[in-house]
């Protein structure tokens, strides 16, 4: 299954740019899922459907979002709906150690009294897209298309299970799960209590839930499309979010410059909008990659409403047919769509593996890694190595890689920003270095 997470800046028009892709995919057959987090009514709105609600009854199912709702042939929509999820998540909890909570005499909570606690809403998207991506083929959809929260917020939450990973391998190490079964001896020995099993077990369950969550993120299927409102901002937030999301395995597959007004116009403060649009959109040209394409939807004068092809509301009134010129302009979810066009099914180029160690042993001494990080300013980067990981800082966005092998028996001997890739150079270490004979 494709999956393409819709993100930009704040106000760009990310959800109406995410449901106009999932109708252009489910025009062409492919059945499609639209998944929003947003909170209000807008994506009922654009789809022109009734509220987006959470049925009576999937507690046992334990899904993050409402009961999807089909608008149109081939498309379905649903919210991911947090407060529901956390209360079925936590009643289930309750269930499971109703023995324990017995004998501890504590009064288990009651649904209706539960509330999602913050940072909730990170957790159930990541639960989204790990049981929309796990449906067998057949029986789910050829096509999500997540509307996701502000850029820098999705980062946060795609980087999210490569951290609580971290954290869970340095608390419970690989060689401290292996002696669970000398547990009962080694407290005997050590005369201090070891941690229990169901800890190892629990571990062990995230561990495989996370890894899998951080599979469905950077896999090849998976894609970003990065949506920008072109103006004085746009260039530099387009380059913050394409570093964050190559440092975290994210591939851009498009940058949507969005409400784009028309030229030519005579009004001169129409004009200077126009102008100031144009400028941004030639910078967002001129920074963007040779396989990230720049797609360009105009501005309908108005928010959609429906996914038809009806004209835009006022073409024909009692004074007769608009201007040709507004008249002729797109009106509609459709007319977007057609715009915006379908992601491909599968993507147009495999991904390339992005931690690449070049070995230049021969002719300068070192190893080189290579990570790509497109838009990353020099100014804003930040490298701290820490034993056996590479602690790399991009703006607001940090990332702790594991060294390979052969790097953690070198040390870092410089490191530069070049054409948007990060290049780390690694001279080996005399004393840990294998010696030839």
């Amino acid at each position: 299954m494709r999956t393409v997470l819709v993100t930009g800046t704040g106000g760009a028009g990310r959800t109406t740019v995410a449901a106009a892709t999932a109708l252009a995919a489910a025009r062409e057959g492919r059945r499609t899922l639209l998944l929003t987090a947003d909170r209000d009514g807008t994506p009922e709105t654009l789809l022109g459907i009734g509220a987006l609600r959470p049925a009576p009854g999937r507690t046992a199912e334990r899904l993050p979002w409402s009961v999807p709702v089909e608008v149109t042939p081939g498309l379905w929509a649903a919210r991911i709906v947090t407060d529901h999820w956390f209360r079925d998540e936590l009643t289930a909890l309750q269930e499971r150690g109703r023995g324990v909570l017995d004998m501890l005499g504590a009064a288990p909570l009651d649904g209706e009294e539960l509330t999602a606690l913050p940072g909730m809403e990170s957790f159930a998207l990541l639960r989204a897209l790990r049981t929309a991506r796990a449906a067998p083929p057949g029986a789910g959809w050829d096509l999500l298309v997540v509307d996701m929260p502000p850029a820098p917020e999705t980062i946060g939450v795609l980087a999210l299970p490569g951290q609580l990973r971290r954290y869970l391998r340095r608390l419970l190490p690989a060689e401290r799960q292996a002696a669970r079964a000398l547990r009962p001896m080694l407290a005997q020995l050590a005369g201090v209590p070891m941690p229990a099993q169901k800890l190892y077990e629990t571990a062990e369950r995230w561990e495989r839930e996370l890894a899998a969550v951080q599979g469905v993120i950077e896999s090849e299927a998976t894609t970003v499309a990065l949506v920008v409102d072109p103006g004085p901002l746009a260039d530099r937030a387009l380059r913050t979010a394409r570093a964050g999301l190559a440092l975290h395995g994210c591939r851009v597959e498009a940058v949507i410059a969005n409400r784009l007004l028309p030229t030519g116009t005579a009004d001169p403060w129409l004009a200077a909008l126009s102008g100031q649009q144009q400028t941004a959109l030639k910078e967002l040209y001129e920074q963007g990659a040779p396989d990230v394409p720049v797609r360009e939807l105009p501005h309908l004068g108005r928010d959609p409403q429906g996914v038809g092809d009806q004209p835009a509301p006022g073409t024909e009134g009692a004074e007769g047919p608009r201007p040709a010129a507004e008249a002729a302009r797109p009106a509609g979810l459709a007319a977007l769509a057609g715009a915006v066009g379908a992601p491909q099914p599968r993507p147009d180029r495999p991904a390339a593996d992005p931690w690449t160690v070049e070995d230049r042993l021969a002719d300068d001494g070192v190893l080189l890694w290579r990570l790509p990080l497109p838009g990353a300013d020099r100014d804003a980067l930040a490298l701290v190595r820490r034993g056996d990981e590479l602690i790399v800082t991009v703006g607001p966005f940090h990332r702790v890689l594991p060294l390979p092998s052969a790097l953690r028996r070198c040390t870092v001997s410089g490191a530069g920003l070049r054409d948007g890739w990060l290049q780390v150079r690694f001279t080996p270490d005399p004393d840990l270095w294998p010696k030839r004979p």
